[in-house]
Parts: C-alpha cells; structure tokens; sequence
C-alpha cells in the first residue's frame, strides 16, 4: 500500500511516467466554482501548457498545487506518490516551484536577500547569503539571467524583478517547475530567451507547466496542452496536433478573430503636443531626454521598446504621476508638469483617460470593491452624485454591472475585492473605467498584459473603436505584434529618446529590434510629426 505524506515529501513509490497528476480537483469560492472535477497527467520532463480565458481557474488550480489554496475534493499524486501539499513550504520540498504573475518579492530587501529569504540555513544568515551570492552568480551565468546581487528590488525594471522571481524557484533546486504568464513583463528578445532557459531545463528532465494566454508561446514552447473554460477541463492535446485557431476556440467556445481588423485612419487636428520632455529620476538621471511628438484625433500612436528605455516615465510624466520639464499641451491647453495641476485629476478633466502599465500599483486599490475601483477617479462626476454631499453607490453599483457585463469581468460581482479577480480581470476593470469615461486621448500602458485571447480580441476592437470615433490614442506595449496591428504610427524609445518613427505597413520586427536596441536606420524619412 502507498503511503501517503502530508508534509509534501514524497513516500515510496514505484516510478511514474507522470511528474504530477491531479485527480478530480474541485475548489469552490463561495458562489463561485473555480474548478470542478479537473483531471490532469502531466508527463516528467515535458513542457506542459494550459490556458483558457481569465476566469478559466488556471492560478486556482495551480495554487492549489503550490499549496496556497486546499481543494474541497480531489488527489494530488507527484511522481507516482498521492501527496498531500497544504503550504508551499511543503511544495518546494516535494520540489514545485512557482514564478507568480506577480511578484512574490520584498520591494525594500536586495536581490540576493529575497533569493534566501524561506531557504535560510540555520541562524547564520551570513553564512547563507554567501552560500547563496556564488549560487546566484552561477545560475545568473548558466542562464543569463543577470541581475546585480546587491540591488535593491524597487529600483529594478519589471523585467529584471521578472528574473529575480525565475532565478528564486531555480536556486530551490525545483524539478518541477509552475510559470503563470512568465512573459507578461518580458521584452520579445527577453521572452525567447527565457524559452531556450525552458528548452534546456526540460533537456535536464525538469517538468515545467506554462500557463501563457499566448498561443505563440504555446505552439512554439509546449509538448501538450490543455485548455480550460469556466472551471472546467475541456481538452488536452498534442501541441503539434493543434493550431492557434483550434485552441482559441477551445478556450473561449466560438471562432475567435486572430487579426485585428481595422480600415484606415483619418487624422484629425492635434490632440496632443509633446516638446522636448525631460524626467529625472530621485538620482537625478535623465530618464527622457528630449522627447518630441504630436497626436491627432482618430490615430493610434504606438511607443516601442525595450522595457526600461524611458516608456514608463514618458507614461507617468503625461499622466501627471512623475514631475517633468519641456512643454505638453492637450487641445491647445497648457498640462502643468511640475506644481501644482500636475497631478491625475487635472488631467481627467481636462480630457485624459489612463490606462497604467501596473494595474495592482497604479490602476487599483485592491482592498476596494470593484464598484469602488470602477467609480476611482471619476466619482465626482454627476451620474454618480447623489447631492452635493453624498455620492450615488447605487448608481454607481448598477454603472459596474453594466460595465461588467460589456467588458465580460469574470466573476460579474460588483461587491468582490479586486485582490479576489484574477489579473485580467483586474485589467479588464482598469480597462472599462476608463474607456467608458469617453475620453479625447487615452493613455494605454501594456493593455493586454495578463490577459486571454478572448479578452485580447475585445480589448484590441475597443482601442479601434475609440480611434475610429475620433480619440486619439498613445499605446504603449512590449508586445511588437500588438504595435504593428494597432498603430497607425509607430515611434520606437531607446535609452530615453526616440529613435525614430515609422510606418506600420512598411516596417518589420526587424526593422524596429534595431532601433529599439538603439542602432539608426537613416535610410527612411523621420515621420515624427504628425501629418
């Protein structure tokens, strides 16, 4: 008879061709049926994918067998052994490691303490931070995932803090390791080659779970893949038996539209004129360096680049978060960019919707419900007045309905905590907010980041639909292929600057690699200025 663990490690047990199996996981939130009856082999030294729309209970099933959630029925078997995870502790010693979509890291402690921070040896920290430092400084080489030890994590890049999460789960030595939308904060050079990292740690026999609502990925990463819908597993296929079209009908129950679909835009007067833009960080370096452009009503203008070379600031300076110098004007109107008016509700009423690169940090109170998140920013506004005293929390509940119900946020609770919905669907209550408020120009920062193919699809015909009632749009996003199908223009920012405008009928991902890593291609004309 198998004996079975409850402290995560694994009895004896004759050896299985499966790394992990999960039988009959059942998790319920109340009302809400995360997962139900979900079966699931997965085959050791593979590359496993699932996906499905947010909502789909991907992270429920995963944290469940990471340990951060106990499942209401249901087996769990790792390498042949039912076992028993009730923590994470216990997972890692059964060796599960996790990369979380975001980040499980202390934004004050350096990166060599977060590394050891839960795998300490004994009461000598040093000991285990030297141990430690000469670990990181060989997987940082193994891999090229190089980060400096001694840095502090909230003056690294997302990117940078994106590898410090991999480089924690590679030092616990994890053989089997979970990726929740790994790439969601990764540059396309970054991402592939976190998938040759992948390739080789699979070529070592280590099991890896993606879960990705990037179907690229999918295709070009994973051995299988399963796809879940509305709790349920609906299928699990042989990746090269699929197709990216197949798996998103799978995953969201109807043919999805792959392409963005848009006709020509047709400029109109200027909405928005930048000149000679300049941030400063706290160490007084030059962030922005000069940055010169215009917006017209009716365009998309889409800001490439490596993340770090300045789209953040250029975001944050525009959105009245982050003092700046030069000259920005919104419908002939002066923006105050230091002093007082440089702040978000100037820009609001001036015309200026945002949507932020980090939804937890910048788009959300997560302890808010998602009515009160849904009115933030614009509840002074006069459907939701109900004197000059009181706001309209009725009105307000019943406009979050509404916007939930357009906007598919899964589950269409208005009462829930924004920390309790998934990602994306914390991204698709930013996104409605502020798309609804009707604005002249929309700041947008990584829109899709975190977000299903499904969710994708009506996000992308929304910012089109905006464009085509005459907004202007500024779109900000690491992912080239969302540049190239919705921009009507593209400028590409290295090192604080613009390298360089082009058009999106003409250029390649070649073409704007080279400029984003800074490397001039004079040979096309500058079309910064709007026509």
């Amino acid at each position: 008879m198998v004996e079975k663990t409850d402290v995560g490690r694994q009895a004896t047990a004759a050896p299985s061709s499966y790394a992990i199996e999960l039988k009959g996981i059942s998790k319920a939130f109340g009302p809400v049926q995360a997962n139900r009856d979900i079966n699931i082999a997965v085959p050791r030294g593979t590359i496993h994918g699932i996906i499905g729309e947010n909502g789909a209970g991907k992270s429920t099933l995963m944290s469940i067998l990471y340990g951060f959630y106990k499942a209401d029925a249901g087996e769990i078997l790792i390498n042949g052994t039912p076992t028993t995870i009730p923590d994470s502790q216990s997972a890692i010693r059964a060796g599960i490691g996790m990369v979380f979509q975001h980040f499980k890291l202390v934004q004050n402690f350096t990166v060599l303490e977060n590394i050891v921070l839960g795998a300490e040896e004994g009461f000598a920290l040093n000991t285990s931070l030297s141990k430690a430092r000469k670990a990181l400084a060989d997987l940082s080489h193994e891999y090229e995932l190089n980060v400096d030890p001694d840095a502090i994590i909230e003056d690294l890049s997302v990117g940078h803090q994106q590898r410090v999460e991999i480089l924690k789960a590679l030092y616990r030595q994890a053989e089997i390791l979970i990726l929740d939308e790994p790439t969601g904060v990764l540059t396309p050079a970054e991402a592939d080659h976190l998938f040759r990292i992948l390739a080789s740690l699979k070529a070592q026999g280590k099991t890896i779970i993606l879960i990705t609502h990037k179907l690229r990925e999918i295709m070009e990463a994973t051995d299988h893949v399963s796809v879940m819908r509305r709790g349920t597993m609906v299928a699990t296929v042989k990746t090269t038996d699929s197709s990216p079209e197949q798996l998103a009908e799978l995953m969201v129950g109807r043919k999805v539209l792959l392409d963005v679909a848009k006709g020509p835009a047709n400029p109109g007067p200027v909405v928005l004129s930048v000149e000679n833009l300049r941030v400063q960080d706290e160490q007084k370096v030059e962030r922005l360096k000069g940055v010169s452009f215009e917006i017209r009503a009716g365009e998309v203008l889409g800001i490439a680049g490596v993340a770090g070379n300045g789209q953040s600031e250029l975001l944050a300076a525009l959105g009245g978060i982050q003092k700046a110098t030069g000259s920005v004007t919104l419908k002939g109107q002066p923006l105050p960019l230091s002093g007082p008016g440089a702040d978000g509700r100037t820009r609001r009423e001036a015309g200026m919707g945002h949507i932020p690169e980090d939804r937890q940090l910048l788009g959300l109170i997560m302890d808010f419900t998602a009515w009160e998140n849904s009115a933030l920013g614009y509840h002074n506004a006069a459907k939701y007045q109900k004197n000059l005293l009181l706001m309209d929390n009725t009105a307000i509940r019943a406009d979050t309905e509404a916007k939930m119900a357009t906007f598919d946020v899964r589950p269409p609770i208005p009462s829930l905590a924004a920390k309790n919905f998934s990602g994306g669907n914390q991204q698709k209550i930013v996104v409605a907010r502020e798309i609804e408020s009707n604005p002249d120009i929309l700041l947008i920062g990584q829109p899709t980041r975190g977000v299903d193919i499904g969710a994708i699809e009506f996000i992308h015909k929304q910012i089109i639909a905006l464009r085509d009632a005459g907004k202007a749009i500024l779109l900000v996003s690491v992912e080239l292929d969302e540049i190239l199908s919705l921009s009507d223009r593209i400028a590409v920012m290295f090192d604080g600057q613009l390298m360089g405008f082009r058009d999106p009928e003409t250029t390649n991902e070649r073409e704007l690699g080279l400029l984003m890593a800074g490397v001039t291609d004079t040979s096309k004309p500058d079309a910064g200025k709007a026509a």
